[in-house]
């Protein structure tokens, strides 16, 4: 396998962005397998950096009727086959303590903290202590500033192959803003920065009981994102966001991803 497209992050500063994208969640094998290999081949024909991203499991909904998931060994394992027929690098979150080792265990590239558990000391040494990247989801309700207590966690553990994502801050009316300035505020913690597009565009806590969001601004705060110097970018994309089992008000649908990447390419290449 090719070694991880951020092996040598400094060889991307001031470059080509990298993309972290993919479904919420593992749904089943065969649609995880399509949007896989829809997003390696378009990362591949515009030479993009690309990680996989899919949750085997979702432990924070809003409702207790939400999906959660297929199981988690069956996720993980589909999850360990498309990196290995694919040859493309993987991350998924974790939740728990044990939940680390597991996932490692599967081969997957990165373990993501989410963005509510970014403070949990124990979930951070665990993360660090399997080798893997550790991308860190800046909590809603912190300042950048403060993501590089948690990111100490991780070095302090003897790991750092650390990443930091923006996702917007939460002011407890059911929406989220994004602060650009926290992009480039991160960065001199010497880490890259990912902005998460389409968590940043996320409507929680609705009434309904699910999470709503604007996924019609994901070409604008993308750009947004790399005109102020982000490392990478985060997408969530589906083939048909109105039937996905999570977060399918934000998520970008799966054919608008390729003409999205195209123009964020010449917008990286411009401001190069």
């Amino acid at each position: 396998m090719k070694p991880l497209a951020i092996e040598n992050v400094k060889d991307y500063k001031n470059g080509m962005f990298f993309l972290i994208a993919g479904p919420c969640v593992v749904e089943g094998e065969e649609i995880t397998f399509k949007i896989a290999k829809e997003l390696k081949a378009i990362t591949e024909k515009y030479q993009v950096p690309f990680i996989f991203k899919a949750s085997y499991k979702k432990a924070n909904r809003s409702s207790i009727s939400s999906f959660t998931g297929i199981g988690d060994k069956e996720a993980l394992s589909i999850l360990q086959k498309i990196r290995k027929e694919l040859k493309i690098a993987i991350v998924t979150d974790i939740h728990s303590v044990p939940e680390a080792e597991l996932a490692a265990s599967y081969d997957v590239d990165m373990l993501q903290i989410p963005a509510f558990l970014c403070r949990q000391t124990e979930l951070l040494e665990a993360a660090a202590e399997t080798g893997k990247y550790v991308n860190i989801k800046k909590g809603q309700f912190l300042s950048p500033e403060s993501m590089q207590f948690a990111a100490k966690k991780v070095t302090d553990s003897r790991n750092d192959k650390v990443i930091l994502t923006e996702r917007g801050t939460t002011f407890g009316y059911d929406d989220l803003v994004v602060d650009f300035k926290g992009i480039p505020k991160m960065q001199k913690f010497g880490f890259p920065v990912v902005l998460d597009v389409t968590h940043s565009l996320q409507k929680p806590n609705q009434m309904s009981g699910v999470t709503g969001g604007e996924p019609w601004l994901i070409p604008h705060l993308a750009k947004a994102g790399l005109a102020v110097g982000a490392d990478g970018l985060f997408i969530e994309t589906h083939p048909e966001p109105s039937l996905a089992k999570s977060d399918g008000a934000n998520m970008l649908k799966l054919c608008l991803m390729e003409p999205l990447v195209k123009e964020l390419v010449n917008l990286r290449n411009a401001l190069k």
